[in-house]
């Protein structure tokens, strides 16, 4: 196999690096993000890209890197990346659906608490040398009540954790999701708002929801309810938060997400809710653990790896999905085509014309693309694997051995 390239950007985690050099892949890590230009002129012959959430890979990016086989998205949303293009163009997609979860959930649980006892309140006041010990505004979250939107798996192992502690939980997703629990789930937005002490957005990143949560939301919720969001920060009003804050309609916030977001460590942080009271601002860490990043970086280097090396898209979020592992044959054929009828026939004719004798072979299809998978003995040729590429409807062929 030649040598392969991969650009790791926004400082990942060095179980990256391990996993990817293990496997005879040069790496270069960058500690930044990287805009449009930046990202074009550094994936110039390099094959695999990891990134976090501030580096976007659009279409722009995507077409201008012939050399990229596949990106590695090291969070659990994938909205950086323009998931269509990368398709239409043969780029695998990656990302970690599950290996930051308990992080969150353990800093949401800490932000409910440090919010309903005032504590960054009162650590701000030690800090400025003053003496206010008193128990006004202060409370349990036992007994009280969480609202919960969004009840995916943030959102469901905060709901167990919660109900653990004590307290009442209730939940709304647009999607109908099994309670766990205790738990119940409301029939809108608005009932879980009128209900809650405490609201949480645990929601994803698709485009609709752009300012979800705004005016009409926090004027919904009960006077005093705080207000947590750690999930994406475009889908929050800013500036109607600060005034919910500001009226006391919510009686304090957690933010750890924010709609534009410094590139890099050190930059500065502008947000119209710096300085406000009962305010707990954090800088996108909510998955910032050693031991969330460490398996994030295992687990999504793991499957660049194993792209580049047996042409797998086991857990690929945007091309059919096929978990393979050694080689059945000398090579192995890889043939990623639009979804029409026939494919199939055609690519093993080409085979039989140019007597390549098939070892092992597996089609799957997602949307509008199909993946045919060919372990073949020796003898592929160039020419067949050039007339591969010029069948009708072809996106990308990739030969492995």
């Amino acid at each position: 196999m030649t040598l392969v390239r991969a650009l790791l950007l926004e400082s990942l985690h060095p179980r990256a690096t391990e996993v990817l050099t293990k496997a005879g892949i040069e790496v270069d890590n960058h500690v930044g993000a990287m805009d449009e230009d930046e990202l074009i002129a550094a994936l110039d012959g390099v094959e695999l890209l990891g990134i976090r959430s501030k580096t976007h890979l659009t279409e722009r990016v995507i077409e201008a890197s012939p050399s990229l086989l596949a990106v590695g998205a090291f969070s659990i949303g994938t909205n950086q990346i323009d998931l269509g293009a990368a398709a239409r163009h043969g780029v695998a997609a990656f990302n970690a659906p599950f290996q930051n979860t308990r992080s969150v959930v353990e800093m949401a649980v800490s932000e409910m608490i440090s919010l309903t006892r005032r504590l960054a309140e009162h650590n701000n006041q030690m800090h400025e040398g003053v003496w206010s010990k008193s128990a006004e505004g202060a409370h349990e979250i036992r007994g009280r009540t969480l609202g919960i939107v969004g009840y995916g798996n943030i959102g469901s192992q905060l709901s167990v954790i919660a109900e653990a502690l004590g307290m009442n939980v209730i939940f709304y997703d647009t999607a109908e999701k099994l309670a766990l629990g205790n738990a119940t789930p409301m029939p809108s937005l608005e009932a879980l708002l009128g209900e809650a002490d405490i609201v949480t957005l645990h929601v994803d990143g698709r485009a609709g929801n752009q300012d979800f949560f705004g005016r009409e939301q926090f004027a919904a919720m009960k006077p005093g309810a705080k207000f947590l969001n750690l999930s994406r920060g475009f889908i929050t009003d800013m500036d109607a938060l600060g005034d919910a804050l500001e009226s006391g309609q919510v009686g304090g916030a957690a933010l750890d997400v924010f709609p534009v977001e410094p590139k890099k460590k050190g930059d500065l942080f502008e947000s119209p809710l710096r300085g406000k009271r009962n305010v707990i601002l954090t800088p996108h860490i909510g998955g910032s653990t050693e031991e969330a990043q460490r398996d994030i970086g295992q687990f999504v280097a793991s499957r660049l790896r194993d792209y580049v090396k047996y042409a797998s898209t086991s857990l690929s979020v945007n091309l059919p999905s096929q978990s393979l592992e050694q080689l059945q044959g000398s090579h192995r054929v890889a043939h990623l085509h639009a979804n029409v009828p026939g494919v199939l026939a055609a690519v093993n004719q080409v085979f039989a014309a140019h007597g390549v004798n098939i070892d092992a072979q597996m089609l799957s299809t997602r949307g509008d693309l199909g993946y045919v998978v060919t372990d073949v003995a020796s003898g592929l040729s160039r020419e067949a694997v050039d007339e591969l590429r010029a069948m009708p409807g072809t996106v990308k062929v990739r030969v492995v051995s």
